[in-house]
């Protein structure tokens, strides 16, 4: 090889020096560093806002299924697909005030009549129809009672929606029916605390 020239590989392709001058190494490893946040930025942020976010719950209402401070990440994508279900705990903004987000478990589905009499609910697929008396598995006692009495169609895309802790919750029974549009989605899954890490029990009700 000639002195003077750079080193060549065959095909003509000038051969990258084994160690780039200071400046430009530094530039290069930035650059990498750069490509890798853009990439992951790529992958994350569309995860983090339209298929999956995370929420802490605040208060006692969902109990003792949820507890003050637990960290959840919610599904967003399910609810494109196909309707919500009764038996599901879902996010949703608070209609009054749709800066805060609650966590609630969906009772009444659309079209049905519900009613909360002597304790008991009871759901009729319409009105008029013979109530059936609703099975909660979740709550501790599952026969636990509820109060206080109302009676309720479900019209357009509106759900009756309870916390579990039924005596410590604004719900359905409080400010009325929520509409789908202030949903979020449903909780999936349990970050924190750790020894409860893992996807939550599925209690939607298949009908």
């Amino acid at each position: 090889m000639d002195e003077g020239k750079a080193p060549r590989l065959e095909g003509g392709v000038r051969e990258e020096p084994a160690v780039l001058p200071g400046r430009s190494r530094w530039f290069r490893e930035v650059w990498d560093v750069i490509k890798l946040l853009l990439i992951a930025a790529v992958i994350v942020f569309p995860i983090r806002y339209f298929i999956a976010q995370p929420f802490i719950v605040r208060g006692a209402s969902m109990e003792p299924n949820f507890h003050d401070r637990e960290y959840l990440v919610i599904d967003e994508v399910s609810y494109y697909f196909r309707p919500p279900r009764r038996g599901e705990a879902v996010i949703f903004r608070y209609p009054r005030d749709t800066t805060q987000f609650f966590i609630k478990r969906i009772i009444g589905l659309p079209g049905e009549h519900v009613e909360v009499k002597e304790g008991k609910i009871t759901v009729a697929k319409s009105s008029g129809s013979l109530g059936v008396m609703l099975d909660e598995p979740y709550l501790d006692p599952p026969e636990r009672p509820t109060y206080p009495e109302v009676s309720v169609v479900l019209d357009g895309e509106h759900y009756f929606v309870l916390g579990d802790n039924r005596d410590f919750s604004s719900d359905s029974r409080v400010w009325g029916a929520l509409d789908r549009k202030f949903l979020v989605g449903r909780a999936l899954f349990r970050v924190w605390p750790l020894g409860k890490f893992g996807f939550l029990p599925d209690h939607a009700a298949q009908e």
